[in-house]
């Protein structure tokens, strides 16, 4: 679970501002305390999906960081891992296209962050760097 730490501190304007120290370009707000917590994680989406256009690396967040966190979606969280394990592999999107028999657009799709793609796409991306998805159950926090 990607769950980075959450800033809060009052605004000039008298909103929430919501910063992620570990994302520095992640800033938010809300009109209250919870709105701002809620909006976050939006906010790291949107940083992540220009990280990943500028083909750079995905903070992870800091261990032993102390609430209020950012938690990302699950679909969010394998889609990030899929693209840092593709940069680690050096295999670019033509190249995993290749390896999946599909087109480019499709893999376009498997890493947009605001795009519902299948888990079973996400595990045949997976299985084509060598890699498999776990799935993991716990109690909520």
């Amino acid at each position: 679970m990607l769950r980075y730490h959450i800033k809060l501190s009052k605004d000039t304007n008298g909103t929430i501002l919501a910063e992620v120290p570990d994302v520095p370009e992640a800033v938010t707000f809300g009109e209250d305390r919870e709105e701002a917590i809620l909006r976050a994680p939006g906010a790291l989406e949107t940083v992540f999906i220009g990280y990943m256009a500028d083909r750079r690396a995905i903070p992870m967040p800091r261990a032993g960081a102390k609430p209020p966190f950012a938690t990302l979606p699950a679909l969010t969280e394998a889609k990030l891992a899929l693209y840092t394990a593709m940069l680690a592999a050096k295999v670019g999107k033509a190249e995993m296209a290749r390896r999946l028999n599909c087109h480019l657009p499709q893999i376009d799709r498997l890493l947009d962050l605001r795009h519902a793609s299948r888990l079973d796409q996400l595990e045949a991306a997976f299985r084509a760097l060598g890699k498999q998805i776990s799935v993991e159950i716990r109690e909520a926090a």
